[in-house]
């Protein structure tokens, strides 16, 4: 049953702005749930209904939520039963009244400029596009910046490409259009239901991907927690979730070609190698493993390299790796917090493979895109 504390204030806001109602679903998020309320709260974009649906916790979380509420109006918080990250989040695109709906997960942060740089970015194009994104940083449990995201951008109609490169990242990331969201169904509670919840977020995006066009905000306007509590810490599961993603969205949309079926499923297959690799899933990790040798007869070589470099690196010392902060000392890490600069974009590093796959899978787009228009009578 559902229940709720406030009011519904989504026409109280006395602004020409439109209303961006963020979703926060929330279970036993006490460590982090008020850092959390804090850099939405401090948003440079005012126009916000902030709504915290409680997952069934056990913990201090509403309350917490109610003595910050207090604070701020805009703030309101929903409890229900625990049913999953998923099912939350519909609970609150049901709740929201704004036009544009964002998600913040409860222990993540955002760049006090993310709201209005994205709906800056969305209001100016048409209704074909669904959602804007940002890029990310990684961050700890105290707020520390371990590493960077990838700078792999893509606009438009990136269905192919995301199911390869997965552009989006994370949930805290998207800002999408409330309409689109109802249109594509929301979140698919299933995969928590068969015990491979994780990588909603990412059917949630293909379905978007596969129906609209979608924009990028290239900035690092998210910090994305990764800590021993969190989902993505759970690699089996993780893994497992990925893997049914990718396989219902390519069987949802079979107008794809085979190589671009192909490549998602080699993607897919090496994301989830390298989940249960970590899972220490020795026999999954070797399933996976056959089934990428055929069509990746060279992955074992890089591989090998790839461990071999590592090490010689862990040799070298800290100051090696550019791409692993975690052994950087705490003195000189930065903190996500709001004195934090936008970043700018960098090059992203690409392989020659990858960029050919990219281009590749940008032609495939390129066609999709054009039966798009087609079918909605765009010019």
């Amino acid at each position: 049953m559902l229940s709720y504390t406030g009011e519904n204030r989504g026409d109280t806001f006395c602004s020409s702005q439109p209303l961006v109602s963020v979703v926060i679903p929330a279970f036993n998020a006490s460590a982090y749930i008020g850092r959390t309320l804090r850099s939405a709260m401090r948003q440079t974009y005012a126009a916000l209904e902030i709504i915290v649906v409680n997952d069934g916790s056990t913990d201090d979380t509403p309350k917490l939520v109610k003595n910050i509420a207090m604070s701020d109006s805009r703030i309101r918080l929903l409890s229900t039963p625990n049913s999953g990250v998923a099912a939350a989040r519909n609970t609150g695109i049901e709740a929201s009244s704004g036009r544009f709906v964002a998600f913040l997960d409860a222990d993540d942060l955002w760049h006090p400029t993310k709201i209005e740089k994205q709906v800056n970015a969305l209001t100016r194009l048409s209704f074909h596009w669904a959602a804007v994104y940002t890029l990310h940083y990684i961050i700890n449990e105290d707020d520390e910046i371990i590493c960077p995201s990838s700078s792999n951008v893509a606009r438009g109609y990136i269905y192919a490409r995301h199911l390869n490169v997965k552009y989006i990242g994370n949930g805290s990331a998207l800002l999408v259009r409330r309409n689109a969201a109802l249109s594509i169904g929301g979140f698919d509670r299933s995969y928590a239901a068969a015990g491979i919840g994780g990588c909603e977020d990412l059917d949630f995006e293909l379905k978007l991907a596969s129906r609209y066009f979608i924009e990028v905000v290239p900035e690092r306007l998210v910090g994305y927690r990764k800590h021993p509590g969190s989902m993505s810490s759970d690699h089996l599961r993780m893994g497992k979730s990925a893997l049914e993603v990718v396989r219902r969205s390519l069987a949802a949309n079979p107008q794809l070609p085979r190589y671009a079926i192909g490549s998602a499923i080699d993607a897919t297959q090496k994301y989830a190698f390298w989940e249960f690799q970590q899972a220490r899933r020795t026999y999954l990790s070797l399933v996976m493993l056959r089934s990428i040798l055929r069509s990746d007869p060279c992955f074992v070589v890089r591989l090998v390299l790839q461990k071999g470099l590592r090490r010689i690196q862990r040799c070298l010392g800290p100051g090696t790796s550019t791409a692993n902060r975690e052994d950087q000392p705490r003195m000189m890490r930065s903190k996500f917090d709001d004195q934090l600069a936008p970043s700018c974009l960098e090059c992203p590093k690409e392989t020659l493979r990858l960029r050919r796959r990219l281009m590749r899978l940008a032609a495939v787009d390129a066609k999709l895109k054009s039966t798009f228009l087609m079918r909605t009578n765009v010019q």
